[in-house]
Parts: structure tokens; sequence; C-alpha cells
């Protein structure tokens, strides 16, 4: 298991990482979200030894990993967002010349790179030039050199980045192979519907600190939720919904389409049944009250929304 415990990172005036905390079980694909700038380079750099962090520990069954650069680099492979490849290497050479770097040379390093290119479906390109494979296949390369060392955990950054849907298939296959393998693999992203159809739980990252883990069942119930209430009301009770909607203190936002509330509503089932019976007792006439069908892009814009939490004390926006 990795735990990381209350990183903080700084650069400059800036807090990238702010008393970020996650925990990841063997075994788990793990989906690492966020928008651009949230922290999930950094926070991955730091767990594989890239950079330094001002706080904090990441433990891997239960030791500092931050105190053994030389443990740290034996359990953890690495796939940075921007791979470096070298042009005048074949597929082969190229793992060859990772493998060497960790000691394995000769009949052990020829098995080992056959072993790989064979994992990442390669095999046929063993003695192509790096610079004659697509954009793909350099990542399913890169993805084999981070195996180069058999690592326990696996960071991926953003490695689908820019691949075409036949390319991510292949990724995604591959991961879950590698999963069921044993490996413990973290994988980022900043599109959350991407993660969630490769990986076993999720993780989303704002502003430095986690402020969503859940397996998919949850992440996806927790999107269900997160869709706008629509209450439907008279027209001539449409100012009078609004004062008694935003008394609750679960409704964090409320817009009007015609005759039709649209609530950012955060409370549970048992709320939202509270909050139609207070609607009706205020002598509202409620002619419809449903949830929209919930959506993981809007259950991460919620999320990540920079909205002011006095939106809910200005008068309706009428479209």
């Amino acid at each position: 298991m990795i735990e990381i415990k209350n990183l903080y990172k700084r650069y400059g005036r800036f807090l990238a990482l702010n008393n970020f905390s996650l925990n990841v079980e063997q075994g788990e694909l793990f989906g690492f979200v966020g928008s651009n700038g949230a922290g999930k380079t950094t926070t991955m750099r730091i767990c594989v030894g890239l950079l330094k962090a001002d706080g904090g520990e990441v433990l891997i069954d239960g030791a500092n990993m931050l105190k053994n650069h030389r443990a740290l680099a034996s359990k953890v492979g690495y796939v940075p967002d921007y791979f470096g490849v070298y042009k005048s290497l074949t597929s082969s050479e190229y793992l060859h010349f990772f493998a060497s770097a960790y000691g394995i040379y000769g009949k052990e390093a020829d098995m080992l790179t056959d072993e790989l290119l064979d994992l990442v479906n390669l095999t046929n390109k063993k003695d192509t030039d790096v610079n004659g494979l697509s954009r793909g296949m350099k990542q399913r390369l890169c993805l084999a050199r981070g195996l180069v060392h058999n690592p326990d955990i696996l960071f991926l950054d953003e490695p689908a980045s820019g691949l075409d849907p036949k390319a991510r298939y292949e990724l995604k296959e591959i991961l879950k192979n590698l999963s069921a393998m044993g490996k413990t693999i973290i994988i980022s992203s900043h599109i959350l519907p991407e993660l969630a159809e490769m990986c076993t739980s999720v993780g989303i990252i704002d502003k430095g600190h986690l402020v969503l883990q859940g397996t998919i069942d949850e992440i996806h119930r927790a999107a269900a939720m997160s869709s706008p209430l629509n209450i439907v009301v008279r027209d001539e009770q449409i100012d009078d919904t609004f004062n008694v909607l935003t008394t609750n203190p679960f409704v964090q936002k409320v817009t009007a389409q015609g005759n039709i509330l649209k609530i950012v509503f955060t409370g549970t089932k048992d709320d939202e049944g509270a909050m139609l019976a207070t609607l009706i007792s205020n002598g509202i006439n409620v002619m419809s009250f449903y949830r929209e069908e919930g959506s993981l892009e809007s259950l991460f814009m919620q999320i990540v929304s920079k909205d002011s939490t006095d939106d809910k004390k200005k008068k309706p926006v009428r479209r």
C-alpha cells in the first residue's frame, strides 16, 4: 500500500500541494484526476523521488520512502507526461539501454526486453527505430521502460493524452493486465470519464488537496447526486420559491429558466424530501420535482467550480 501524508510543496508564493493526503491499496488501478495546475504532476514527481517535498511523507508498506531514495527507486516506476525517446535506437535497443541502468545485461536483458515488448504488444516493432513509431506505440514503449526493474507501483502522468481511440483502448487493456498481475497503478488525467473507464477507484485533486476519493461505483453515485434538482412552479411563485430555497443550507446555487428552478443541492435524499415538504408548507405549488441525469463531467465541474458562495444570495438569473 502507498500512503501519502500531509504533503506540502511551494513554488515561490504558489502553494502547489496543501496538506495533501491519499491512500492507495495494493493492486488498485487508481485514477488521479484534476484540472491543469491542480497538483497531479507535482504529487507524482515527489512520490517517485524527482522532486523534494517541503513537508509530509510518502509511505510504502509503512516505510517513509522520502528518506530512502534507493529503496524508493526499486519500488516505483514512472511514465511522465512528456516522454523522451532516443531516435537513433530501435525499440529493443531502447529497452536494453534502460535495463543496463539497473545492472541488467546479456541474456537476462534479452529475455527481459522480449517479455516487455510482448507485454505492450510491440514484438513486431522490436527492430524498428523509435523515431518510426506512432505516438501510441511510443507511449507503450515508455510504459515498458517504466517496468524494466519490475516495480511494485507504477505512476503514469496523463499517458492517454493525444492518443487516438484505438491507442487509448490498447493502453487501457495493458494497464488492466498489469493490475491483474498485482501491480499498483496510479494514473493521472484531467478527464474524469476517461479514468472511470479503466480504474477501480478515483481521487479528485483541486488546488493542491484531495477533495473526493472513492470506488468507481461511489463516484458514479456522487455524480448522480451532483446533477441539478429541477423544481417546476407557477410563474408568479418563482420569487417566493427562491426565497424559501435560499434558507436551506444544502442549496448552493439557484438559477431560473422560465418557471423551472435549477438547484445545486448537496444534501441527501432525505434532505431533498425535507426541502420539498418545506416548499409545500410555505404554499408553493410544486408541479414537478426531479433530478437531471447525472454525469461525471458535471460532478467534476461542480467540485472544481470557482463560483462564489454568494451566488445563492442573488436573485435567480432568467434565461
